[in-house]
């Protein structure tokens, strides 16, 4: 299989399921790296079995999350229950630059495919573990998914309203951006250590230390000042207004900031409300801040009678910060700057046809980094993968098909 991007000529073999390594690969195999996804039919990708599906029918190949998530790679399934599917892992381990997985520590010992077990035919490996809290310690065989993480983190303790309970952020996620970002960097760092020295290593990553990384904040509060930072909804320290507010239509809101009086000013004109400038209450940043909620209603009331689109573009142009809150609808129907970068990307999937993606979010001067493919059926390349990269030929690769080897 020929791939093009700067990545081409690395291969992945990828034993990662669920979200955030799903997640590293696919930057990867976008990226031009080869990616051949490990699968069992028997113990599916949690993914694969995930709504939302193509024309609301289930099936493990009609998931639009696991879609996403696997875009440009290949797809070999086999029975790890049986030791001839172990040594034909191994086998494509020892043709590959990289073997990856996110089990909790302990699995791939268990199957024989650990990393001293791969270093022992592939000496240069680059091995890329992704656990949630790493290979040693304590907690390092607990479970976890990216609930969990935000949780032990500390991200779900600032996520919400002070008065309610933790809210979480909507959806997983440790698992769309810090910790598969993380991973794909470590690797990258590897692969260009390997270039110099020849050497291949073992990285092991604590999937709840990435995402800690994102707090720093409120780390420093607590170690500089011994304060415990709790949760704050959309307010800030110091600057207000700061939220998000109703705009006309059901179930539309603004986003605006406020930094400066100058901004509050333009805010005043945009709005038409002169009397808030004489306000005893707002007419000063620190007097807007200690009577915030006030002001929120007040604000609430002014927007209510605007379109949100036509707001956000008045008031951008009088230079204060304010954003749509979009939906899906808005961001693949309506947007002009993603419609302009090409960002939606339709693709041509064996079962769903023609589907939505997210193109890679960065454009590269001297090298393509595109989707090459949508992403794969369970088991669809199994056949094409034995004979392209281990020369077993499709009679002999049918035939493990039919002893329940392959799949």
């Amino acid at each position: 299989m020929t791939k093009r991007g700067p990545l081409a000529g690395i291969r992945v073999t990828d034993f990662t399921w669920i979200g955030a390594g799903s997640f590293a690969t696919k930057m990867l195999a976008d990226a031009g790296a080869e990616v051949i996804k490990i699968e069992s039919a028997e113990r599916l990708d949690s993914l694969r079995v995930a709504p939302p599906f193509k024309d609301r029918i289930k099936g493990v190949n009609r998931s639009g999350y696991f879609s996403d998530r696997n875009t440009s790679k290949r797809s070999f399934a086999l029975n790890l229950k049986d030791a001839r599917a172990r040594e034909i892992v191994l086998r494509l381990a020892k043709e590959s630059d990289v073997v990856a997985n996110n089990f909790t520590p302990g699995v791939m010992e268990r199957l024989g495919l650990d990393y001293d077990s791969i270093r022992a035919i592939k000496p240069d490996i680059i091995y890329l573990s992704m656990s949630m809290q790493g290979s040693s310690g304590p907690h390092s065989r607990y479970l976890g998914y990216g609930l969990t993480i935000g949780a032990l983190s500390g991200l779900h303790h600032l996520s919400g309203l002070p008065e309610r309970l933790p809210a979480g952020t909507g959806t997983n996620y440790p698992d769309h951006l810090p910790n598969p970002c993380h991973g794909v960097f470590a690797l990258l760092a590897a692969l260009r250590h390997r270039r110099r020295t020849g050497e291949g290593q073992h990285i092991d990553i604590a999937q709840t230390e990435p995402t800690i990384a994102l707090l720093a904040p409120s780390v420093l509060e607590y170690t500089v000042n011994g304060r415990v930072v709790n949760r704050t909804g959309n307010d800030h320290p110091s600057f207000a207004p700061h939220g998000v507010y109703p705009c006309a239509g059901t179930d539309r809101w603004l986003a605006i900031v406020v930094t400066t009086d100058r901004q509050w000013q333009a805010l005043v004109e945009v709005l038409d409300a002169p009397a808030w400038t004489a306000d005893e209450r707002w007419n000063t940043a620190s007097s807007r801040h200690a009577n915030r909620r006030e002001l929120d209603i007040s604000l609430g009331e002014a927007t209510r009678q605007w379109s949100g689109e036509e707001l956000m573009n008045r008031l951008q142009v009088a230079g204060v910060a304010a954003g749509l809150v979009q939906d899906a609808a808005d961001l693949i129907d309506r947007d002009p700057q993603l419609a302009h970068r090409g960002h939606w990307v339709r693709l041509d999937h064996a079962e769903m046809g023609v589907s939505l993606y997210n193109a890679p979010p960065y454009r590269f001067s001297s090298s393509r980094v595109e989707l090459a493919s949508a992403a794969p059926l369970l088991g669809e390349h199994t056949l094409e993968i034995l004979e392209e990269v281990l020369a077993i030929g499709r009679v002999e690769g049918q035939r493990l098909i039919d002893e329940g080897v392959l799949v």
